[in-house]
């Protein structure tokens, strides 16, 4: 599957930076996908971490400022309502976790690479939570940075024991 990705961006002419870089931006793969992709294309980690954790942090302030007029407005039409009834279902769901704990609570939702967790997931919890930017944004650079250092390691051990065989 990876080389397949790796395959159709390189018929594109993108240079491996440039394929890291957007797929980290991409929501539901974010930088838990991008890192393991760049170490299929033996990218040098310490670059693939700051590559990905730009890249992954770049649409968050868009997210944070856009979501909740985005979501006001889904659940104001009849035929998009489903998706923001979804959208205020899930972060319902999360953010018990994330009122109790506050900004350590933000970090750590998106810290752990999980399905379901990340900047993107993060910044639509903040703004649907109508948390101010000035405090979720560092807790979510926060989560990424320490997203990017535990899925960098992850994939580091991966393909090391891979070499041993």
């Amino acid at each position: 599957m990876s080389n397949a990705v790796v395959s159709f961006f390189q018929s594109l002419g993108l240079s491996d930076d440039l394929v890291v870089f957007i797929v980290s931006m991409l929501p539901i793969v974010e930088l838990r996908g991008a890192i393991p992709l760049g170490f299929v294309m033996r990218m040098n980690p310490w670059e693939l971490f700051a590559l990905t954790v730009i890249g992954n942090i770049l649409p968050i302030p868009f997210i944070i400022l856009c979501a909740r007029p985005i979501v006001n407005f889904f659940l104001k039409t009849k035929l998009l309502r489903p998706i923001g009834e979804w959208l205020e279902a899930k972060v319902r769901k999360n953010s018990h976790k994330v009122a109790k704990y506050k900004f350590w609570g933000l970090c750590l939702f998106v810290a752990i690479p999980l399905p379901g967790t990340g900047g993107w997931t993060g910044a639509l919890l903040a703004a649907l939570m109508d948390l101010r930017m000035k405090s979720a944004l560092p807790s979510i650079i926060l989560g990424v940075i320490t997203a990017g250092l535990i899925m960098v390691f992850g994939s580091s051990v991966v393909s090391f024991i891979i070499g041993l065989f």
